[in-house]
């Protein structure tokens, strides 16, 4: 597999990660890291990681960004320890805007092409789960997590939306969209039916990061990058809406 690289400036790379592939796993398993490893470095970087050999085989790349295994889209690495560094503190500053597609199934009030909501929540980790929940103000081990979103498009039970979350909780948007009867399709984890394959970790969920915004280490200027979404028959129906999307904030 070859990861499509969509931006390649001061360190910082922007690829566009495939759904059901783990942005970092364990040597021997297959990553969007450790197939960049082989792309930028060669087969030896990887050879070299397993066994140990080196910390940076083969070169320099860092993971400041990370998506869930099942969603796709753009996904921000880094080839110096600068640029690496300088996103990392981007993100924990909340100065990167990011803006994802989600095609759900809606058991809630109708929503209506155009309409605009912002979510507001307590999330937590569910204790010995991979999963999320939304809590109630006051829960102990509860964070805030904040989400704007638009309406894009509906077709009878189902709504694409584009959200921009403000906070980077785990499973932040599955959560929130779950909680208002919203579940995002092929997320058998809260409760959709899973597409395409019988495994729910790599079976692909209609989550897409589809644009980033974030400031070049080097020129200080705003860069975007764009990830188109994948080919296949989850999101067929729906790419012109995306193709329509308005234009990120400045």
């Amino acid at each position: 597999m070859t990861i499509h690289i969509l931006h390649d400036a001061s360190g910082v790379v922007a690829v566009a990660k495939p759904p059901g592939l783990p942005t970092q796993a364990p040597p021997g398993i297959a990553s969007v890291e450790s197939l960049m490893r082989v792309q930028l470095f060669g087969e030896a970087a990887t050879i070299a990681r397993a066994t140990g050999q080196r910390r940076h085989p083969g070169g320099f790349l860092g993971v400041p960004h990370r998506l869930d295994r099942p969603v796709s889209g753009v996904l921000l690495m880094a080839t110096t320890p600068r640029a690496a560094r300088q996103l990392a503190r981007q993100f924990e500053r909340r100065q990167i805007a990011k803006t994802y597609l989600a095609l759900v199934h809606s058991t809630a009030a109708a929503l209506a092409v155009g309409d605009t909501f912002a979510w507001r929540d307590m999330i937590r980790k569910v204790p010995d789960v991979a999963r999320a929940e939304v809590v109630p103000e006051g829960t102990a081990d509860g964070r805030e997590a904040i989400t704007t979103g638009r309406v894009l498009a509906t077709r009878d039970d189902r709504l694409l939306l584009s959200l921009e979350p403000l906070t980077g909780r785990m499973h932040q948007l599955r959560a929130q969209a779950t909680a208002r009867g919203m579940t995002v399709l092929g997320d058998g984890l809260y409760g959709n039916a899973i597409f395409g394959t019988a495994d729910e970790r790599t079976s692909p969920i209609a989550l897409h990061a589809w644009r980033i915004r974030f400031t070049d280490p080097d020129t200080g200027y705003p860069t975007e990058a764009v990830c188109p979404l994948p080919e296949g028959p989850l999101w067929e129906d729906w790419v012109h809406h995306a193709l329509n999307m308005p234009p990120a904030r400045a």
